[in-house]
């Protein structure tokens, strides 16, 4: 089976926030638009890899049900308020950190004493309210993983023990869209454009690179499935210079016929880019540019792969 080169794509960003960033690739081939943003959207939403506290244990507390002195919030809403802290860890076992603090006070994600290798992103996160005689001591477990897991698929722990939903996905909200774009007089190319808003303790640049090597790995098993060659292959970087090169070649060396050649110079036609931007009809209603012309300049465009625009109606 024969190659068919198409043109390279390329990728343009435009920042939202640190934490959102817009990705518009194109120009893709015609129906590559969603298969992409579904493959991207998919791998981003379940497969990066982050940090989640998986279980508690708070000192003088059997189960979630409890309350504890002096504490205005019940152990059910202390463990919702730990499952909103946005974590980072270098530390591939699970790390076990510490919360120990004595009121009154207001207690947030900053009293957390951490180790090496784990990083608090939220440090005004709200995690409870202690009066002047309470004290409230947790030790909180921190391991890395992917997507979600129950905490009803957590190991057996002791009694006290307390596991946590753990959502390790950094990523939380990915949509895209596929428009319509042009390249040179074709206008049924898709033009991609991802928005991805990460928790902050990755960027959405490095999330969308995981997720693109993910997919390479996983693609490249069905590449190596048979010996043959076939489909779409990318031309070169460099290809839209090349097509840049084309379209910017003075009509003067498409070596027109004098009458052609004035017709379309008075009419501020300079170059082949501005030129296949015409449909037929268009060179008609020039003063003096009959068929002849147009034969002529269809054959000039055909000898560079190149064609006149269809009329829109």
């Amino acid at each position: 089976m024969d190659l068919l080169v198409v043109q390279r794509p390329q990728i343009s960003e435009e920042e939202i926030s640190d934490a959102r960033r817009k990705f518009i690739i194109e120009p893709l081939e015609p129906g590559f638009g969603y298969t992409l943003g579904v493959s991207l959207r998919r791998t981003l939403m379940s497969s990066i890899p982050g940090a989640a506290v998986t279980q508690v244990k708070i000192d003088n507390v059997l189960h979630e049900f409890s309350t504890v002195d002096g504490v205005t919030e019940d152990v059910t809403d202390i463990v919702l308020n730990l499952k909103g802290l946005v974590i980072r860890s270098e530390n591939e076992e699970p790390t076990t950190v510490y919360l120990r603090v004595t009121g009154p006070t207001t207690v947030t994600a900053g009293d957390i004493e951490l180790p090496a290798g784990v990083e608090l992103l939220n440090p005004d996160h709200h995690i409870a309210t202690l009066n002047s005689k309470a004290t409230l001591s947790i030790e909180l477990r921190v391991e890395q993983g992917r997507g979600y897991v129950a905490a009803t698929t957590a190991a057996k722990e002791a009694i006290g023990t307390i596991p946590i939903d753990a959502l390790f996905s950094p990523v939380k909200r990915v949509t895209y869209e596929v428009e319509p774009t042009r390249v040179a007089q074709m206008t049924n190319y898709d033009r991609l454009i991802l928005d991805v808003e990460t928790d902050g303790s990755i960027a959405p640049r490095e999330a969308v690179s995981a997720a693109g090597s993910t997919m390479v790995e996983l693609f490249t098993l069905f590449a190596g499935l048979g010996e043959g060659e076939g489909g779409l292959v990318l031309g070169p970087e460099d290809g839209d210079d090349q097509v840049s090169g084309i379209l910017a070649t003075p009509i003067e060396d498409l070596d027109l016929t004098v009458r052609s050649y004035n017709c379309l110079k008075r009419e501020d036609v300079t170059t082949v880019g501005e030129l296949v931007q015409k449909s037929e009809q268009d060179l008609l209603e020039i003063r003096n540019f009959g068929q002849k012309s147009i034969d002529e300049v269809k054959g000039k465009l055909e000898e560079m792969g190149l064609s006149l625009a269809e009329r829109d109606y």
